[in-house]
């Protein structure tokens, strides 16, 4: 009987042993393995390439923080999640390379930028080779899109900044003697002045001069200043980024030399510019798809947003940043995709959707849908800066 009871007694041990042993391993794994599970099944991964650094990080800060925004405001609603991973790249081609290798190394699945032109053409043409999608919310000339089926542009093109700002002109300053001073050396400047000068030929205008510059020579405007003044020129168009515009205007303000100056959106910016007397930008005309001074529901809640996180009121390169992430994100719903999906599988599904008829509402554009190129179907709109505001012209 002890026998039986003793024999009984150590398979019950054996038993409780084995069993809790068992138990024990098998949750710690199934807890371990499903936690896996879900956030690699539960979370798309977004890249981001920007200027965070240097003379352009008006705008790379400012396209992240509108992305983060709208990342935070998706996570928030639960389900599928984003999680935003955002490079430097100094706005220069090869730093913005290695930025997008970086970015594969750590998991992208689609890209957010690059924001300027000159990198994104280099990184385009890394994205084409390997099939990652990417919409850039900035980058308007058509070399970054051209020939890549899996790059397509939020922001209007460079082409048609020229356009509107020399229809504009012809329809309400056709009097006005216009010069243009453009930097030679950047796709940017030079792709929006072509355009500019080209459909300013055909309203009957001509510029009356040209002035040119480069990186380099970015710091004294005095013998172009000097030289539109000698043409009469009360207007000049300025097809730059900020900075050089700033310098124009303070140097023009210098010398006496006050014709209206009118920008693209290269320009937005200045108005925040460290150092810059902002009263030098009083009317002046920009292009821009966004103003912070709009008064609809989605623009105040996102310019209070855009005040808590970065101190600052946004601009338009913040709401293009923000457009970015809910367009993708609306495309990857419609697309059928699912985070779990390689980035290959993700591109192709998304180049079919961007392509077949999709559309978004976002706060730089209504409707917006894009052609088989890549170009979005929106127009600039104009402002003059009043009171440090823009305001509708």
């Amino acid at each position: 009987m002890k026998k039986w009871i003793s024999l009984l007694l150590a398979v019950c041990m054996l038993f409780t042993l084995v069993a809790c042993g068992g138990s024990g391993d098998k949750d710690t794994a199934d807890d371990t393995d499903t936690s896996g599970e879900t956030a690699d099944a539960g979370t798309y991964v977004f890249g981001g390439i920007g200027p965070l650094t240097g003379e352009a990080a008006i705008y790379g800060n400012a396209v992240k923080n509108g992305a983060q925004i709208a990342v935070d405001e998706i996570n928030a609603l639960g389900g599928v999640q984003i999680e935003l991973k955002f490079q430097d790249d100094v706005a220069d081609g090869e730093t913005a390379v290695n930025a997008y290798n970086k970015l594969l190394d750590d998991g992208m699945q689609v890209l957010v930028g690059p924001v300027t032109t000159g990198s994104a053409i280099a990184v385009s043409a890394k994205l084409y080779e390997d099939r990652v999608f990417g919409l850039t919310p900035s980058a308007s000339s058509p070399d970054v899109t051209s020939g890549k089926d899996n790059m397509f542009q939020l922001c209007f093109t460079d082409p048609n900044q020229g356009v509107a700002a020399a229809d504009y002109i012809a329809e309400n300053r056709a009097d006005s003697t216009v010069a243009v001073i453009y930097r030679n050396d950047d796709a940017y400047s030079q792709g929006i002045r072509d355009a500019f000068v080209a459909e300013l030929k055909a309203n009957g205008m001509e510029a009356a001069y040209e002035g040119t510059f480069t990186k380099d020579t970015a710091t004294d405007f005095s013998v172009q200043l000097t030289a539109a003044q000698s043409a009469g020129a009360d207007l000049v168009f300025l097809p730059i980024y900020y900075q050089p515009a700033s310098v124009i205007l303070s140097q023009a303000d210098a010398m006496g030399y006050a014709p209206t100056f009118f920008g693209v959106d290269g320009m937005d910016g200045i108005l925040t510019l460290e150092g810059f007397d902002t009263s030098l930008a009083e009317g002046v005309t920009v292009q821009s798809p966004f103003s912070a001074d709009a008064t609809d529901d989605a623009t105040v809640s996102f310019v209070e947003k855009y005040v808590a996180l970065a101190g600052e009121t946004p601009n338009q390169f913040a709401a293009d940043g923000y457009d970015c992430v809910y367009a993708l994100y609306n495309a990857l719903n419609e697309a059928g995709c699912t985070p779990d999906m390689s980035a290959e599988d993700i591109c192709e599904a998304l180049v079919a959707t961007f392509t077949g008829g999709f559309s978004v509402d976002g706060l730089t554009g209504s409707n917006m849908t894009w052609s088989a190129n890549g170009e979005v179907s929106k127009a600039p709109n104009i402002y003059v800066i009043t009171d440090g505001k823009y305001v509708a012209a």
